[in-house]
C-alpha cells in the first residue's frame, strides 16, 4: 500500500529518531520479534494470515540487512494448514550459533489446545529443519525472548492457557512458568512464579548493577503492568503490579548498556464504560461451537480495551519511576481482530533490540504491530526518549 513506507525514513537527526514498515504478504500481521545476527543483519519475525486463530495464519520472517534502507520481502518459515502458527520467538543457540525460531501452534481459538514448536537453520535462517514440538505441554505459549544465565542455563518465559474440560478458553485462569534448560536444549525443567494468575507474556532481563533479573508481564486484567524479580533468573518473587498501565496487550522492555530500563507498552487500561468482548476469538468462533465460556476463578480476563498510545518509558530506578515519550499515537481501536475490513486500529506487541551504532552511540530498534496490517519499525537514540 502507497501509505506505508518502504524506505527506512530519518524524521529526526539530533536525537535520531527513523521509521519504516516491513513488507507484508498477507492480510493481517501481528506479534514481531527481533533478532540481531552476528554479521549485524537484523531479524524480524511475526504471525500472518487472514486472521488469527484461523488455520492460514503462519510464521514470517524478514531481515534489514546491514546498511540497508529496507527489509527483504518476508519468507513464510512454518506450513502447517491445520493450525494457527503464532508468537515467533527468535534465539540464536550460543553453542553452535543455529539460529531457531519457536512459536506456538493451536487449533482455532483454543489456545488451552496450543504446543510450542521449534525450527532450526544453519545458514542464518535462509533454510530450516522440519517443525518440532519442543515440549509435551499442552495449553502453553510463549512471546518473549530466552534469556541465558552466566552458567549458560537458557531461561524461556512462558504461560499455560488453562480452562476446565468442557469450556472455551477465554484466559480466566493463566499462569507463567519458566521453562529452563542446563543441556542446550535436550532436557528441559519447569518452575512456577508464584501469584501469577493473570499475569503473563513474561519478559525477562538481568540488572546491570548487582546481576539480578528483572521480570515484567501483561495483565489478564487489564489494569497494571507487573512485576518480579529473581536473584538467579529461577526462583521467582510474587508478582505485584507496577505504576505503569496495561489493557490486557504485549509489553516488552530491556536493561540499556547504562543500567536503565527501557519499556514500550500501551498507555491505556480497562475504566467503567469500556466495551468489552466475550474473549479473543469472538469473531470468528464457529456457529457449532455451543461451549460456555471458561468461570471465572477469581477475576475475568477483560479483551477489547484500546490498544492505543504505544509509549517507550525510561526508568534509573528499577522500574519505580518511569520518564516517557509516546512512540504511536492512535485511538487503538481492537473490538475485532478482522484486518480484512480494516476495523481494527490497534498498535500494539512491541518488540525491542538495542544495539551499538557505528558510531558508538546506543540504538533502541523496535518493531509493534500497526493496525494488525503491517509491522511498523523505528530505530531510535534514547537520547530520543529524554527529549
Amino acid at each position: 500500500m502507497s501509505d506505508f513506507n518502504n524506505d527506512l525514513t530519518i524524521r529526526s537527526e539530533t536525537p535520531y529518531f527513523s521509521s519504516n514498515y516491513i513488507p507484508a504478504s498477507t492480510v493481517q500481521v501481528h506479534a514481531s520479534n527481533l533478532l540481531q545476527l552476528p554479521n549485524d543483519d537484523l531479524l524480524c519475525a511475526w504471525f500472518g494470515g487472514s486472521q488469527e486463530g484461523l488455520s492460514d495464519i503462519c510464521i514470517h520472517l524478514s531481515r534489514l540487512r546491514r546498511g540497508f534502507q529496507t527489509w527483504t520481502n518476508p519468507r513464510k518459515i512454518s506450513d502447517d494448514t491445520e493450525h494457527s502458527e503464532q508468537n515467533p520467538v527468535l534465539f540464536l543457540n550460543p553453542t553452535n550459533r543455529e539460529l531457531w525460531v519457536m512459536y506456538t501452534a493451536q487449533p482455532a481459538g483454543n489456545q488451552d489446545k496450543a504446543v510450542v514448536r521449534y525450527r532450526a537453520s544453519k545458514d542464518d535462517g535462509q533454510t530450516w529443519s522440519c517443525a518440532q514440538n519442543l515440549f509435551d505441554d499442552e495449553g502453553l505459549f510463549i512471546r518473549q525472548p530466552v534469556t541465558v544465565l552466566k552458567d549458560g542455563t537458557w531461561v524461556l518465559p512462558a504461560w499455560y492457557c488453562r480452562t476446565p474440560p468442557g469450556y472455551r478458553w477465554i484466559g480466566n485462569d493463566d499462569i507463567s512458568v519458566i521453562k529452563y534448560t542446563k543441556d542446550a536444549g535436550n532436557t528441559w525443567h519447569e518452575r512456577e512464579v508464584p501469584n501469577s494468575t493473570g499475569c503473563v507474556h513474561m519478559n525477562i532481563r538481568k540488572l546491570k548493577d548487582d546481576g539480578s533479573y528483572i521480570a515484567f508481564f501483561r495483565s489478564r486484567w487489564a489494569d497494571n503492568i507487573y512485576t518480579s524479580t529473581s536473584v538467579d533468573g529461577l526462583d521467582w518473587a510474587d508478582c505485584v503490579p507496577t505504576s505503569l498501565p496495561n489493557p490486557n496487550s504485549g509489553i516488552c522492555f530491556d536493561v540499556l548498556p547504562d543500567g536503565r530500563l527501557l519499556i514500550v507498552y500501551n498507555d491505556s487500561s480497562f475504566q467503567p464504560g469500556h466495551s468489552r468482548r466475550e474473549g479473543l476469538y469472538d469473531d470468528i468462533t464457529p456457529e457449532e461451537d455451543k461451549r460456555e465460556n471458561q468461570p471465572k476463578q477469581t477475576r475475568e480476563a477483560i479483551w477489547g480495551v484500546p490498544r492505543k498510545t504505544l509509549t517507550v518509558g525510561l526508568s534509573a530506578d528499577g522500574g519505580k519511576g518511569w520518564q516517557t515519550k509516546v512512540l504511536q499515537e492512535g485511538d487503538g481501536f481492537c473490538m475485532t481482530n478482522n484486518s480484512r475490513t480494516r476495523k481494527n486500529r490497534e498498535l500494539s506487541y512491541p518488540s525491542i533490540w538495542v544495539e551499538r551504532g557505528d558510531d558508538g552511540r546506543d540504538v533502541v530498534d523496535v518493531a509493534f504491530t500497526f493496525w494488525r496490517q503491517r509491522i511498523r519499525f523505528c530505530r531510535f537514540d534514547v537520547a530520543w526518549v529524554e527529549s
